[in-house]
């Protein structure tokens, strides 16, 4: 009874040695454990900066908005009081989406390849103007701008011709872009 004590006790101490040592063999195995790591690609960095189109003095605090096109999300920083905002974190070979807002300023918008590690970029903002409306009269000249300032009032030159005469044939307003 005593020999096939020791024997259990023999045979049960093998086994856990063998179990124990099967177990650290795989914790060494590291190529079936846990993900890989997978660098991040190369960035570029990217300086904005944002002045007025009249006397290109730089606007503070404008909003610089990046948007990667097909990513959800954006990333949104303030302009310093140069007018700069600098971002590194856009991947190179990505497609980006540029837009600027100021207060008092027409938003700028625009689309751009990131193909370079320093990228800089100058925008002139420009004041809004005057809507474009159907109900005004508009020169031929197509500036845009009316030269009459009471909308629903003709001008002197109109007003002089019969109400028979054929009108000149209008052409349709362009399509604002």
């Amino acid at each position: 009874m005593l020999f096939s004590q020791k024997t259990r006790i023999l045979t049960t101490a093998a086994a856990l040695l063998t179990v124990g040592s099967l177990s650290l063999a795989a914790q060494d195995d590291s190529s079936h454990r846990g993900r890989k790591y997978k660098s991040p690609p190369p960035t570029s960095r990217i300086e904005v900066t944002v002045v007025r189109a009249d006397d290109s003095k730089p606007i503070e605090n404008a909003s610089v908005i990046f948007q990667l096109i097909g990513e959800k999300g954006n990333m949104e920083l303030k302009t310093n009081e140069d007018g700069k905002s600098i971002i590194d974190v856009l991947p190179i070979g990505s497609t980006m989406r540029l837009q600027i807002l100021a207060k008092g300023f027409q938003t700028y918008g625009q689309d751009y390849k990131v193909d370079k590690a320093n990228m800089a970029f100058d925008v002139k903002l420009k004041r809004p103007v005057r809507q474009y409306s159907i109900y005004e009269h508009h020169d031929q000249s197509g500036n845009g701008q009316s030269d009459n300032k009471d909308s629903g009032a003709q001008k002197d030159s109109d007003k002089s011709k019969p109400n028979d005469a054929p009108s000149q044939p209008v052409n349709p307003p362009s399509q604002p872009q």
